[in-house]
């Protein structure tokens, strides 16, 4: 298929600016795959699409504050956002302005924190060697901001809120520079709520990198490769999953992300292995889902590799149906907006 098939109209007002007062008060439409029909659902009604046997997988990934704000030894404002680390206090990052950054250029954050332009990649990025004076992590969550999605758009820029609003509340293991969107919605209450069913809760982490904002930038969906992201799965994790496969209960994931990482370390059985790994998977069209029977996601954006996995998991026509019914009934799109339970 073409990536010009996922396309849609969205109009601006509904890319969600902000998070509701309260997460669990979320638009949720139900997709359900065998009666190819829609429901209107809150995200707090979520429990009642869950039963005694199920196993929920949640990503527990923490969004670091990968953006950086500095200047320049010229006094130049300069913006990095952190993509990836290639060793120790080495970065390869996105910049602002990149073209101004010569190899040697000093960039000061902080009286602690500095950093020397080693190199301009030719994808256009630009990796730094940091210079540190105290612990790196500590003084990134002091100076750091939290890494916004392009698409928010705000007069005033990031709010102190934003540091717990976009971090799930069950995000323990550091490393990701986007959020788990999907799991945003959770409240430690409906957790419990959903654990008083008997529903088995697991987690795995991946760490979500920039492959989550990479557009696709090849028309025929075969040549497209999502970027890799690290990830780990538990013994625990994969014993709960691995028997519930065995006695054939559904399998619930929270968000692609989740799904990339479960379907990226299937065997042909559909058994997973814990352990350290790299999700390298890119789900297309034509591609069987292995470890998932539902899925909880978010609208994601037209074009991108997020909708085609979504589309792929629902099926193309009814994915498309209820993107457009989200669109015609007001849903809120993207990170902070409303949701859809797939069954």
């Amino acid at each position: 298929m073409l990536i010009s098939e996922f396309d849609y109209e969205l109009p601006d007002e509904l890319i969600a600016q902000n998070p509701l007062e309260k997460r669990e008060e979320s638009k949720m439409l139900v997709v359900n795959r065998r009666e190819k029909n829609l429901r209107d659902e809150r995200f707090y009604n979520l429990p009642q699409f869950l039963k005694n046997g199920d196993v929920l997988v949640l990503n527990n990934t923490k969004v670091f504050p990968a953006r950086l704000v500095g200047a320049s030894e010229t006094g130049a404002k300069v913006e990095l956002f952190l993509v990836r680390e290639i060793e120790n206090l080495t970065w390869e990052t996105m910049a602002r302005p990149a073209r101004r950054l010569k190899t040697g250029k000093k960039i000061l954050f902080d009286e602690n924190l500095s950093a020397e332009v080693l190199e301009r990649t030719a994808e256009g990025r630009v990796v730094v060697k940091f210079a540190v004076n105290g612990n790196f992590d500590e003084i990134l969550e002091r100076v750091g901001n939290t890494p916004l999605p392009p698409y928010i758009k705000r007069d005033d820029g990031v709010s102190d809120a934003d540091k717990s609003r976009y971090q799930t509340v069950f995000a323990k293991q550091r490393g990701a520079i986007a959020a788990p969107t999907a799991g945003l919605h959770f409240t430690p209450e409906i957790l419990a709520e959903i654990k008083n069913l008997g529903v088995e809760i697991a987690e795995i982490t991946l760490h979500v990198g920039y492959g989550t904002f990479e557009p696709v930038r090849v028309n025929d969906l075969s040549e497209h490769k999502v970027m890799a992201e690290n990830g780990e799965i538990s013994e625990e994790t994969a014993q709960i999953i691995n028997q519930a496969k065995a006695e054939n209960r559904s399998i619930i994931a929270v968000g692609t992300t989740t799904t990339r990482a479960l379907e990226s370390v299937a065997d042909g059985n559909g058994q997973i292995a814990a352990g350290k790994f790299t999700a390298t998977l890119t789900v297309t069209p034509g591609y069987e889902f292995k470890i998932i029977n539902g899925l909880l996601t978010n609208f994601h954006l037209p074009q991108s590799s997020l909708m085609v996995l979504v589309s792929t998991f629902a099926g193309y026509d009814l994915t498309m149906q209820a993107y457009r019914h989200a669109v015609a009934s007001g849903y809120r799109f993207y990170s902070y907006g409303d949701c859809m339970l797939i069954i």
